[in-house]
């Protein structure tokens, strides 16, 4: 069998439109506060302009070499409206997978984010958009397009394992993805948690907010 510069695999189903459009309001910090605090990215930054909607889409993953987007390019291919492209570049920052044409040209096209574990540019450019992109850093120096790479293999970016079709959630403080089947109890927990703590909040301007929880807190420590 020749050998291949990318490995191709189908995309995985996308994920139910009302799910993704119920994650989208829903804080990142609210879904991770129901996983155990102990999931998502590490190292990762957002450089898009803040929007209040939270990014969630079905993941289409790719691994290249770092500072190389032959596998960027061709994965855009395999993403539909709605999708999350998720790239691990090996966290390398010696050259940019994307710029701002090809962020650009994924918004074009209706996927609803970009992230990528390794370096872009652009970055000005980029800011000036609510599309979606999430990197670990920033240089001037271009990618190369000479592969190898995988689409629609598992992935870690930010040291979190993204597997094809999971569901990609990020806003300002960060990234999550979890499998499709554990949405509907997630959200659930997530909305109650948010009704806990706008109670908590109309407490504190109320000046009843109890803060006994504070000497349980205390008294369980070792120290």
């Amino acid at each position: 069998m020749p050998y291949k510069a990318i490995r191709k695999n189908p995309s995985a189903t996308a994920v139910d439109p009302k799910i993704l459009a119920a994650l989208r309001e829903i804080p990142v910090a609210a879904l991770s506060d129901n996983m155990h605090r102990n999931i998502g990215t590490t190292g990762l930054a957002p450089y898009h302009k803040p929007v209040a909607p939270t990014m969630a889409g079905t993941a289409v993953t790719a691994r290249s070499r770092g500072g190389d987007n032959l596998t960027y390019l061709r994965a855009l291919e395999f993403c539909r409206p709605g999708d999350v492209l998720v790239v691990d570049a090996g966290g390398d920052l010696n050259n940019a997978v994307v710029g701002g044409i090809l962020t650009f040209y994924a918004a074009q096209i209706g996927i609803h984010g970009v992230v990528i574990d390794g370096a872009i540019r652009d970055v000005a450019e980029i800011r000036e958009r609510e599309f979606p992109v999430y990197a670990r850093g920033i240089t001037h120096r271009g990618p190369y397009k000479d592969g190898p790479g995988e689409i629609n293999v598992p992935v870690s970016v930010g040291g979190m394992v993204v597997n094809p079709g999971d569901i990609v959630v990020g806003d300002q403080d960060g990234l999550l993805a979890f499998a499709p089947d554990e949405a509907g109890l997630l959200i659930e927990k997530a909305l109650a948690h948010l009704a806990a703590e706008a109670e908590t909040i109309k407490a504190m301007k109320e000046g009843r907010w109890d803060r006994s929880f504070i000497d349980a807190l205390e008294a369980r420590c070792n120290n």
